[in-house]
């Protein structure tokens, strides 16, 4: 859509406003309503001013002029909104030169596709995110000085169980890691997923399927995959509109990777791919018919994993997903179909399907940045030829210590996974995808979410340690 259908579709649907968004560096959408009659071709090459001081880890207040430049093939009529509105999504740029802001997470992701295109390896990258998510029916949570505690339910809970119900208690839920695919009245978020899934078709979202996942209230939408950018911006419309749906039906959805303890949390397994002049460039005659560009891709992957945990496992309660038991990829290694390691290979037939899964990134990743960085060590990986060693074609979950001991981990804490990208960011600096000026931007925001995380008590310590 250009700026003439735009401009027309506005007019042909009676559009009373338009909504201008753009993602933070903690990748939350923001955004800003106009009145579709200011809304004109002068409008949309000038782009909009707006305060970049006022979002976190951007500008300081003496240089806090920026604009949002409106990227019109995103637009959608957004689907919750009582007046109707059509949103697009944006890029922030410097006022004066209109050079992308070098902070900002969707320039980033454009600045990764230049950069592929520019090395002769590739001309598109497609990204195919799988991202869990929890559904509670209540949420509570505190964080004073004197209390800190959290408590969510839900009616179809495992734990809920024995609870005394007005109409009684049915008795049919998912017990403990056991919500993968049974059907109703056992899964009881049939409608709400078909009615989130139906939202995203209407708006012109590529889908395909739904079902509940391993543990109590998890859930996940099928995404089909699509070009870098592009699918960042499909996972922002995802979570808004799961949020969104969940909301109506008076429930709360949460991509928070670990949200309840001894049951799975939710991981975003990202299905990568690489073609250029419209041939997959993954396919090959090497291990599980890949090419040797696709293994050296899984090389810089495992290569660059700890540094690229700033980036796909972005938050304090990431790591606690990150732990071995709970189908949780914490091994550095790779395998075809074999769902154990943090790098698979998804069985396909047809070349074209030829992929490489990413299973450690979780959906609290900002996905510009996210997918950014793992098309960055990529690439270095195809670029340096860095081959992935031998694949593991067995359980890892299952393996014995002298074995495990050999096999590196991801990182275990955001103050490591910090520490690992602080000594190695150059494959992202590379072609000046990502600054450093933006990698410490970004860095200075995890460190308040580390301190403020480790300086503060945490119940159990209450339970270990309070009689001591």
């Amino acid at each position: 859509m250009g700026i003439s259908e735009m401009l027309q579709k506005i007019k042909d649907e009676d559009i009373e406003y338009v909504d201008i968004r753009f993602t933070d560096p903690r990748g939350r959408l923001q955004h800003v309503t106009v009145m579709s009659d200011q809304v004109d071709e002068g409008f949309i090459e000038d782009g909009f001013m707006f305060d970049g001081s006022s979002i976190a880890g951007w500008k300081s207040i003496d240089q806090s002029d920026m604009k949002l430049m409106m990227d019109t093939d995103s637009a959608y009529v957004d689907p919750f909104y009582a007046e109707k509105t059509l949103a697009v999504h944006c890029t922030v740029c410097e006022p004066d030169t209109l050079e992308r802001y070098d902070r900002d997470p969707r320039g980033t992701a454009q600045n990764a596709e230049a950069y592929l295109k520019s090395t002769g390896i590739g001309d598109v990258a497609y990204m195919g995110p799988e991202a869990e998510f929890f559904l509670f029916d209540d949420v509570r949570f505190s964080v004073e000085i004197n209390k800190v505690s959290f408590q969510v339910d839900a009616n179809d809970a495992s734990w809920n169980s024995d609870t005394e119900y007005e109409m009684g208690n049915m008795g049919h839920r998912p017990g403990l890691k056991g919500g993968y695919f049974p059907v109703n009245p056992v899964d009881d978020g049939q409608d709400i997923r078909s009615e989130m899934l139906s939202t995203m078709k209407r708006i012109g979202m590529k889908v395909d399927k739904h079902h509940h996942e391993v543990a109590s209230c998890q859930h996940e939408l099928g995404l089909i995959f699509g070009s870098l950018t592009k699918q960042a911006d499909e996972l922002q419309k995802f979570k808004y509109i799961i949020q969104n749906v969940a909301h109506a039906y008076g429930k709360s959805a949460t991509f928070m990777p670990k949200p309840i303890s001894g049951d799975n949390g939710s991981g975003m397994h990202v299905n990568m791919s690489i073609w250029k002049d419209g041939k997959p460039i993954f396919a090959g005659d090497k291990y599980a018919d890949l090419s040797d560009e696709a293994l050296f891709f899984i090389g810089g992957i495992l290569k660059h994993a700890k540094a690229l945990n700033a980036f796909t496992n972005p938050t304090t309660n990431s790591y606690k997903r990150l732990i071995p038991g709970f189908e949780a990829p914490v091994l550095r290694a790779y395998s075809a179909r074999n769902r154990s390691g943090c790098v698979r290979i998804p069985w396909s037939e047809s070349p074209k399907a030829k992929r490489v899964e990413a299973r450690f990134p979780d959906p609290a990743a900002n996905p510009y940045l996210c997918f950014a960085a793992l098309l960055m060590a990529g690439i270095d990986g195809i670029k340096n030829k860095i081959h992935p060693g031998e694949a593991m074609d067995k359980d890892l979950y299952d393996l014995p210590p002298e074995e495990l001991a050999d096999i590196p981990t991801m990182c275990s804490s955001l103050r490591e996974a910090m520490e690992e990208l602080e000594k190695d960011m150059d494959f992202l600096t590379a072609g000046d995808v990502f600054t450093k000026d933006q990698i410490k931007g970004y860095m200075d925001l995890k460190w308040e979410e580390i301190y403020a995380y480790e300086q503060t008590p945490h119940p159990i310590e209450y339970k270990m340690y309070y009689g001591c």
